[in-house]
């Protein structure tokens, strides 16, 4: 089963760079896009369509032209759920779950900080968020928060780490949130399961950092435990470029069925 994340930044714009020609080459089974900036009747139409794939969207009940997440899944799901139920991820639309048989796969955006404000909003989603994970931890299936978390785990995954730290995104809270989910939670980093090395970023501001590769980790796909035996091989496309993110593609050894 190979799963691909990717932040649009606009699915509009991303479609118009390419992206969905790169999908299609991609033999993806399922494919979770965050940040749309589209609402759910616009993602009916025929150019947000992918052939062989039913796509489900969330662009939240407040502001549908921020946020936004979709799910394309070649195999139909038993169930679909829109929200966390709690505003800071709903006004929004930052969470879609496509429930398989013993497997539930989600499309992830949690917030981004750019002043006190928007990051106070940003902890008050991850306390929420965090309240979700433990309850969603007991629960006897698999599960796969594919997206933009918004957080650089370690050192390792942001350039220039020193400069960084005070900055949204690599801050110690943000850190400490991180450690406890891949730590006391139980959850995992599908990535970080076959590829240890530094370097490797899924997010650079501009162009010329790209070609630098001065960026910084941001895009996960975290699993539950069961599955991190099922991790095969991934990596982060950099060849082209749909947006300041680069999609992170997942091969795990599991079949989809209702």
């Amino acid at each position: 089963m190979r799963v691909i994340s990717f932040n649009c930044e606009g699915i509009n714009n991303a479609r118009e760079k390419g992206l969905f020609d790169w999908l299609n080459e991609q033999d993806a089974d399922v494919i979770c896009l965050q940040d749309i900036r589209e609402d759910d009747y616009t993602m009916e139409q025929d150019r947000f369509q992918l052939d062989g794939y039913f796509c489900y969207a969330y662009g939240g009940y407040q502001r549908p032209d921020r946020g936004g997440v979709a799910i394309y899944t070649r195999q139909a799901p038993k169930a679909i759920i829109s929200g966390l139920g709690f505003p800071e991820a709903d006004e929004t639309g930052r969470y879609l779950q496509a429930d398989f048989d013993k497997i539930s796969i989600a499309s992830l955006y949690v917030p981004e900080g750019h002043d006190d404000e928007s990051q106070n909003f940003k902890y008050r989603f991850l306390d929420s968020y965090s309240h979700h994970l433990n309850k969603q931890r007991r629960k006897r299936r698999e599960f796969i928060m594919a997206g933009t978390w918004n957080i650089a785990h370690r050192k390792i995954d942001v350039a220039n780490w020193r400069e960084q730290e005070e900055v949204s995104g690599f801050q110690a809270a943000e850190r400490g949130w991180m450690e406890g989910l891949l730590g006391d939670m139980g959850f995992h980093d599908a990535y970080r399961e076959m590829d240890r090395e530094s370097g490797k970023y899924s997010y650079w501001e501009d162009d010329s950092l790209r070609n630098d590769n001065m960026g910084i980790r941001l895009d996960y796909q975290i699993i539950t435990a069961g599955m991190r035996s099922r991790v095969l091989s991934g990596g982060i496309y950099k060849n082209q470029t749909f947006s300041k993110h680069g999609p992170v593609i997942i091969d795990y050894d599991w079949e989809l069925s209702l």
